[in-house]
């Protein structure tokens, strides 16, 4: 496929992905979009003038709207012949290439739109997936010799996180306050963290509800998951760590958590399917699957001082999580969960086995022991005021490449 728009070669947005999302236009509306390249297109008015005519189940113009919700609920049925109708409008040879007025009136530079928020989240999961990350926050906290939890590689490990505080990329993040428990101190204290992290996730949008009682399998979860996001689960390492025990997150958690504006389909992302690692022992029947769950997608993650230039820091791969999403879905709802449109399930820290690929500054810094040094002479043991963290994301398979942007946040000091 070649598009009449031209893009770079190296860019997130070719023909081969048609992301969705949702903007404001002209600053005077708000309605669902995609993107080729530099250019952001109002779906609605695509809508309107007849495009999605023949798609069946396209009955009103759901892409006049705050939110991708209604147009997701349709299930992939609508969704994915709406792609592909998006795709062909978008071929060199198609009637839209010498439309110029609809070009004129749909088609706008990302420079000239504001992204929100794609989809209103009902409700928030954060899992615990990564072998290499529970491993190296086990050997810190824990034993050394027996870094996992007993139940780890029998079940995927999540909590119920706070989905009002999941902000878009670009959105500021306050220093939070709260109780810390110094280990050269009798009492806990009060104050704002001094142990700001980063945590590279990705996360899936779900596109349908269910009933309470209902579970879905491994084989048709992915039937139910519309798209995917990056995510940074931004942490307070010295909060989190005074209060998790007994009952897990909590105010070192639910402060703030940002998602990148686009999110890809998983048809998007079929040709990078791969193999999920060998998981031992041997799962319960519920959490068994057939063919490769995993997706090849590169991770990296730069730190921006204030004033600075960006730093790698990081650079990491999806594929390496350990439970699949699945399996995750098939683990939450195997007791009656229900779920609804929009939930967001994120996968929690992806790290690998190297000491470069390690998705959070608990472990890039072991703690605080290495400090990482930045190209400006600063160090960092964990994120101060005024540093910008951003995650970018792509997947790359010969001439085929399907990318994410990019989720980025500023700390600024608490309020």
């Amino acid at each position: 496929m070649k598009s009449f728009i031209t893009y770079p070669i190296n860019s997130d947005f070719s023909i081969h992905n048609i992301p969705f999302g949702v903007a404001v236009f002209n600053k005077e509306y708000i309605a669902c979009c995609t993107r080729i390249g530099d250019m952001v297109i109002d779906l609605a008015t695509l809508y309107d003038y007849g495009f999605f005519d023949e798609i069946e189940g396209l009955n009103e113009n759901v892409f006049e709207a705050y939110t991708l919700n209604e147009f997701i609920e349709l299930g992939k049925p609508v969704t994915t012949a709406v792609r592909l109708k998006i795709q062909e409008l978008l071929d060199e040879h198609s009637s839209l290439a010498e439309d110029e007025k609809t070009i004129q009136e749909c088609f706008y530079n990302v420079d000239q739109v504001k992204m929100m928020m794609p989809v209103h989240i009902p409700n928030y999961t954060d899992f615990y997936s990564s072998i290499e990350h529970a491993t190296n926050v086990g050997k810190m906290f824990r034993d050394p010799a027996n870094a996992l939890l007993p139940n780890w590689r029998h079940l995927p490990v999540g909590y119920h996180g706070r989905a009002s505080s999941i902000v878009i990329s670009g959105t500021a993040i306050h220093r939070p306050n709260g109780q810390m428990k110094p280990a050269d101190q009798p009492k806990p204290i009060f104050g704002a963290t001094k142990q700001l992290d980063f945590e590279l996730e990705m996360a899936f949008i779900i596109n349908k509800n269910t009933e309470m009682g209902e579970s879905i399998s491994t084989a048709d979860a992915e039937d139910a998951i519309f798209g995917m996001v990056l995510f940074n689960d931004w942490s307070a390492r010295d909060i989190q760590s005074w209060e998790y025990v007994p009952l897990g997150p909590f105010l070192g958690k639910n402060f703030g958590s940002s998602v990148s504006p686009w999110v890809v389909t998983l048809e998007a992302l079929e040709p990078f399917r791969t193999a999920t690692p060998v998981q031992e022992p041997e799962v319960l029947d519920y959490l068994k699957f057939t063919g490769d769950k995993n997706f090849d997608i590169n991770l990296e993650v730069y730190l921006q001082p204030e004033n600075g230039a960006e730093n790698l820091i990081c650079k990491s791969n999806f594929k390496l999580m350990y439970w699949n999403m699945a399996q995750q879905l098939a683990h939450h709802t195997i007791n009656g969960c229900n779920i609804e449109v929009g939930d967001m399930y994120a996968s929690g820290t992806i790290s690998g086995e190297e000491p470069g690929s390690f998705g959070s500054m608990l472990e890039l810094t072991w703690r605080g022991e290495k400090p990482l040094q930045l190209n400006n002479g600063e160090e960092r043991k964990f994120i101060q005021d005024h540093d910008t963290v951003i995650m970018r994301g792509y997947a790359e398979k010969g001439d085929i490449r399907i990318g994410f942007g990019e989720v980025s946040g500023t700390i600024i000091p608490s309020k």
